[in-house]
């Protein structure tokens, strides 16, 4: 293509802002047309360079697009993503895919009726350097297979950027807590290291914040090569943690901090483990710092490329997305009390 990529933002609060920000920087993508519900009229410019505003995301479809950011509530993501891809174009949709198994997959249902259109998720932990440097570890092989994996992820209540989000515990919008909204990260991560969790036995709990959406869950998980992984997603963490430990034959991996919007999860760091015979427990270790996010700028990339040139869909693919849901809702339903109360 000789002209950029035209694209529209379904959803214009602060990922969909930030979004264009990656998207306007590049020089082959430009943000023509947004929508959110807290635009007063439509038609108007917004934010300079000609970006015109809308209400309602049908009018946005309206436009000249040849793709769609999705940056909406849970409870709309999965109708925005259907009709972009009905309406012909390649889209770009945040996590969660939607609030049930079931969103994501009548969203590749659509999605299959129209094979020369691309679909990504944002699982943006994917692309942070450390993830990547991990995984590049793992698959080298010298420290051989998975043996079990840590992981913790947690804030102190439910905000986003700073904002009290009534929306993320209301169960009609959301459709899950904690673990939907952040913990679904370290859910995908966990696939990405250890393999597909098929059993799984939990606790869930929203007996702290008292909301009808879980503020904790607790996961013990085993794959079916006998790769064990130990889970806490939690609203309660009142120092805010991104913690995952990965056990190899031959040493370990240990990603502690995540660089964030916030800042307030502490340095990003990979910490290597080489164990020896002799070490009595306290073996070399060499822990790397990061002090750059280029996330949003690389999965932006993979989906350009993927749109422009035919490239794969490499991570954050609706397969992924939909593995990662059904590990989601086992670990709501291995909670027998849990999944009585809600139905699931």
């Amino acid at each position: 293509m000789t002209k950029p990529l035209r694209i529209g933002i379904a959803g214009y609060g602060v990922v969909g802002q930030r979004r264009r920000q990656v998207i306007d920087a590049r020089d082959d993508m430009e943000t023509v047309a947004v929508c959110d519900r807290t635009f007063t009229a439509d038609g108007e410019p917004v934010a300079g360079n000609g970006v015109v505003a809308y209400r309602d995301y049908r009018d946005l479809l309206g436009q000249d697009l040849d793709a769609l950011f999705v940056c909406m509530t849970n409870d709309i993501a999965p109708e925005v993503t259907m009709a972009g891809l009905e309406r012909g174009l390649h889209v770009f949709c945040e996590k969660p895919p939607g609030r049930t198994v079931a969103d994501i997959q009548a969203v590749r249902a659509v999605e299959a009726q129209h094979p020369d259109l691309r679909l990504k998720y944002g699982f943006n932990h994917r692309y942070h350097e450390s993830v990547r440097d991990a995984l590049e570890i793992l698959r080298g092989g010298q420290m051989g297979r998975v043996l079990n994996l840590r992981g913790v992820y947690g804030k102190s209540k439910f905000i986003s950027f700073g904002q009290d989000c009534d929306w993320r515990v209301d169960r009609a919008v959301a459709g899950g807590g904690i673990l939907l909204d952040q913990g679904i990260h370290m859910v995908d991560l966990m696939r990405l290291f250890g393999g597909e969790f098929t059993d799984v036995h939990a606790y869930v709990s929203n007996t702290h914040w008292g909301h009808d959406v879980e503020d904790n869950a607790f996961a013990l998980m085993r794959t079916e090569g006998g790769v064990v992984g130990m889970l806490h997603s939690t609203a309660t963490e009142w120092r805010h943690r991104f913690r995952l430990e990965v056990a190899l034959e031959r040493g370990g991996l240990i990603l502690s901090g995540i660089l964030s919007g916030s800042k307030s999860y502490g340095a990003e760091t990979l910490t290597t483990v080489w164990p020896s015979a002799d070490d009595k427990g306290d073996p070399r270790e060499q822990t790397i710092r990061y002090n750059s996010d280029p996330s949003w700028a690389d999965e932006i990339a993979e989906f350009a490329d993927a749109v422009l040139r035919g490239g794969p869909i490499r991570d954050g693919s609706s397969e992924d997305a939909l593995r990662t849901m059904e590990t989601v809702y086992r670990i709501y339903q291995a909670d027998p009390e849990w999944a009585a109360r809600w139905g699931l």
